[in-house]
């Protein structure tokens, strides 16, 4: 009842016979919604590892009925990500598309686990979103930090054994999610046991919200991590501390109707870049791997799955900051946004967009922390172009001009892939 008719998941099923299947609405929904209704019924148990292609997508999203545009290529991380981290995640959302789908009254696509745990979501400004997500992250360091000072007070009272191992064993795991959140339910059913007249148990218990190690997020596109608010998120970077960034490019500011952003490349035709962009992309990614101990990933769902999926586990899991780079087609970009998917492919084999991951904790195990990931490209950015409105207006208005700029969008993308395989070691 919620489907926006895009026809992205049909157009690149992988099945070869094809599973799914387009039809009217109306034809469907007497067999399908029964179906729907018996599946919410179904209890989750799964075994497989989350962290995995099929194994994330056995988890329930905990971000569903959104009211972005049909076809959107934002949406689908965000829908990933709350599978694999969203009943411990909290995010704070820069103003922009993923505020406005993800925060419109009266609904909120942000949703719970059958055990009422779910993404905490809050907006913030457009300028300050990455110290707003810094802010939950120092808030939940220091709470945490009184609640271990009080779980050692207790320790060195007289308490059951049994908490007391409990307790250790929570102060050995506090920072690891899995086992934070096991000894988390361990400790809880004990504490309600003992606490008694204890003020100090009972007060450690009331803090039961903390047991579990927090997912801090920090949502936004890229008119925010680029320009207006690249400060912020550059102190953020610059920190060291365990905040995690998603930023959901899509080369414009897609929500006021595709202004030119930093991120726009060279020979896109924007808003305030009509006879195309003059200048060359900002390389955000280059500029974080820079420092050397942030964690850096560009990634596409539509061309690489796999390679995705183990850039967020790294990065949720990497103990100082992360930064996501998501190749977000739009609707601005002027295609077919019932193939926005297909076009994350043909973006990655044509050098357009890059796949890569940079981590920090390789480099202490003497290997190199660059690993480039995309193949030998297999298309050709002229074609790539063409497909494309925001490019090819460009031929049709000012033809000398697009020559010059497309001639050098290609040059520059060839010595960026060049320079990544040189960083790779290959």
């Amino acid at each position: 009842m919620d489907c926006t008719g895009c026809g992205n998941c049909a157009d690149i099923c992988p099945a070869k016979v094809k599973a799914l299947e387009m039809k009217p609405l109306e034809s469907q929904k007497a067999k399908q919604i029964p179906n729907q209704e018996f599946s919410t019924k179904i209890p989750y148990r799964n075994s497989m590892d989350k962290n995995t292609l099929k194994g994330s997508q056995f988890q329930q999203p905990l971000f569903e009925y959104h009211g972005a545009c049909a076809g959107c290529g934002e949406t689908p991380y965000i829908k990933l990500i709350t599978q694999l981290f969203g009943e411990r995640m909290v995010v704070a959302n820069a103003t922009g598309c993923s505020s406005i789908y993800g925060g419109s009254a009266p609904s909120c696509p942000y949703t719970v686990n059958e055990k009422g745990f779910g993404p905490a979501w809050a907006n913030s400004l457009f300028e300050d979103n990455a110290e707003f997500g810094y802010g939950f992250h120092l808030a939940f360091s220091q709470r945490r930090e009184y609640l271990a000072g009080k779980m050692r007070e207790a320790m060195a009272q007289e308490v059951p054994a049994e908490l007391k191992t409990a307790m250790q064993a929570w102060l050995e795991g506090m920072n690891d999610s899995e086992k934070s959140r096991v000894v988390g339910d361990t400790l809880r059913e004990l504490l309600a046991k003992a606490a008694g007249k204890n003020e100090l148990l009972k007060e450690i218990l009331s803090m039961q919200d903390l047991f579990t190690k927090k997912s801090i997020w920090v949502f936004g596109g890229d008119g925010w991590a680029y320009d207006i608010g690249y400060g912020g998120l550059d102190h953020v970077l610059a920190s060291g501390e365990d905040v995690n960034v998603l930023v959901l490019d899509t080369e414009v500011y897609s929500n006021t109707g595709g202004q030119s952003s930093k991120a726009t490349p060279t020979g896109s035709v924007a808003k305030f870049a009509a006879s195309g962009k003059k200048t060359k992309k900002k390389d955000l990614g280059m500029m974080a791997m820079s420092y050397g101990y942030v964690y850096v990933a560009s990634v596409a769902m539509g061309a690489n799955k796999n390679q995705l999926v183990k850039a967020l586990a790294e990065a949720e899991s990497y103990p100082g900051p992360s930064l996501i780079l998501a190749y977000s087609p739009c609707i601005n970009h002027g295609i077919n946004m019932g193939k926005s998917q297909n076009e994350e492919k043909l973006a990655v084999e044509c050098g357009y967009w890059p796949l890569y991951r940079y981590n920090p904790q390789l480099k202490e195990e003497g290997k190199n922390p660059f690993v480039f990931e995309t193949k030998e490209l297999t298309g050709k950015i002229e074609d790539f172009l063409k497909g494309e409105v925001r490019y090819s207006t460009l031929v049709k208005q000012f033809p000398d001009e697009a020559k010059v700029l497309h001639e050098r969008l290609a040059k520059e993308y060839a010595e960026r892939f060049a320079m990544y395989k040189r960083m790779a070691g290959a």
